[in-house]
């Protein structure tokens, strides 16, 4: 097999949930790309389906799925819908996720837990119900998760502990599971970005000039810079790597 194939996706079936905006937007279209079939899912089905059409018009195959990935009922309502209509699941993005600045002295419980069940139970329960589907299978699979560098730093000038705790507990669920479903043939590693500018990003525009001068990059990244990392991760290019987390934020975390 060429190097080129070893990075070839066709044949594949991938889920990507947070597909609607992002960097799982950018991800789902590098993978049709690579020759995947592809399941979108978030909460908005609009958004997934104008980018269904998307990957329609340029010759892949792409179905939305409307899920919140909270939901188990409808996680697992997705796998089966996608295992259904694609015939199978070899790849599995659990990328959903959320934000929001809040200092942890004024931070309710409820806020708290909303970041966690999100960026932590989301996860989970993709993940679980992607391996299951997996395992069913017998052919193995390759699981992402998108963590963040916020699960090894705290990030400053704004205030997301609650963030950095969810992407501290997503690197190590990571490693727990890749310990516990590598006899299955399944691998699962974890991507952890640094500021990249998607739509969770751009709003918060008063932080930018003081991030990127700790950047030593000087600049804040693009959804589609990390395409490499998820197509690798995705493909038989890392058939000997699981429960490794790769960090890609221009050299932040260096210093």
């Amino acid at each position: 097999m060429s190097v080129l194939e070893l990075f070839d996706l066709r044949g594949k079936k991938a889920l990507i949930t947070g597909a609607s905006s992002g960097i799982g937007r950018t991800v789902a279209l590098a993978y049709a790309e690579a020759g995947a079939e592809v399941a979108l899912a978030a909460r908005h089905l609009d958004a997934l389906e104008a980018l269904a059409e998307e990957i329609a018009a340029a010759g892949g195959t792409a179905v939305p799925i409307a899920c919140d990935v909270t939901r188990q009922d409808q996680v697992t309502a997705m796998v089966d819908r996608m295992t259904a209509e694609l015939g199978g699941i070899d790849i599995a993005v659990c990328n959903a996720g959320i934000v929001s600045v809040t200092p942890m002295l004024d931070m309710s419980l409820e806020e708290f837990e909303r970041i966690q069940h999100t960026n932590v139970t989301g996860v989970f329960l993709t993940a679980q119900a992607a391996a299951r589907a997996m395992v069913a299978q017998g052919r193995g699979g390759s699981i992402i998760t998108t963590a963040s560098m916020s699960g090894h730093i705290i990030n400053i000038p704004q205030q997301v502990g609650h963030y950095c705790t969810s992407k501290a507990a997503v690197i190590h669920l990571t490693k727990a599971m890749a310990v516990e479903f590598a006899p299955h043939h399944i691998r699962v590693n974890s991507i952890s970005p640094g500021y990249i500018m998607t739509e969770l990003v751009e709003p918060l525009a008063e932080y930018h000039r003081l991030w990127e001068p700790k950047i030593p990059m000087g600049r804040i990244g693009r959804p589609e810079e990390l395409n490499g990392l998820y197509l690798y991760l995705a493909s038989a290019a890392s058939s000997y790597m699981t429960g490794s987390d790769l960090v890609i934020d221009g050299g932040y975390c260096l210093p």
